[in-house]
């Protein structure tokens, strides 16, 4: 398992001033997954609000990141307590050019070494089962769809609806969810959700 020395720091819930480690961290078979402190981390591919990974477990947002020669992991805007994974500490102090660190910004810690493999596997599984409905759903017209498909389709559109982040993206959900809906009605239903 390829290891690599990064700045983490913690951005759901904080501006800046998060949580933060520097730590040795694990990356998985395909290297889309990262390991650090009995945690797993997904890029966000661009998505995130103010952190480039998540938390599988908690869609806690982070910031991952090479560690900086300078020091200046941090935002500048940022403060707190940097603190430093013990094990690597002498390699770290060599990548930044330093003999000791300053106790002012940094402490010392311990952190899990084991793996959630197994656990995050299982998580990651668990939300791939396949439904009763497939993707074809998403490509058929609505006179083509059963009262089932098109009610099962409506409240997914209403999710997504809810959860997108761009007025476009929503515009384009409520687009469909409304064809949906009067197809429903030109059949004599009325949706219940």
């Amino acid at each position: 398992m390829r290891t690599e020395i990064k700045y983490l720091e913690l951005k759901s819930g904080f501006s800046g001033n998060g949580p933060a480690w520097i730590g040795l961290v694990s990356f998985s078979k395909s290297g889309k997954t990262i390991y650090f402190d009995g945690k797993a981390f997904k890029s966000l591919d661009g998505t995130g609000i103010s952190g480039n990974y998540f938390d599988l477990e908690t869609g806690d947002e982070y910031w991952i990141s090479g560690v900086k020669k300078d020091m200046s992991d941090r935002h500048k805007f940022g403060g707190g307590k940097i603190f430093v994974e013990k094990r690597i500490l002498s390699e770290y102090l060599q990548i930044v050019g330093k003999s000791e660190l300053l106790k002012t910004d940094y402490e010392l810690t311990e952190v899990e070494t084991e793996k959630p493999i197994e656990r995050i596997n299982e998580l990651e599984n668990k939300s791939l089962k396949p439904t009763e409905f497939g993707q074809e759903l998403y490509f058929k017209e609505p006179n083509e769809l059963k009262d089932n498909e098109i009610e099962h389709l409506i409240a997914e559109l209403i999710e997504d609806e809810k959860n997108v982040q761009y007025n476009k993206a929503r515009r384009s959900y409520k687009k469909k969810r409304i064809e949906l809906e009067a197809e429903l009605e030109k059949r004599g239903i009325k949706n219940v959700g």
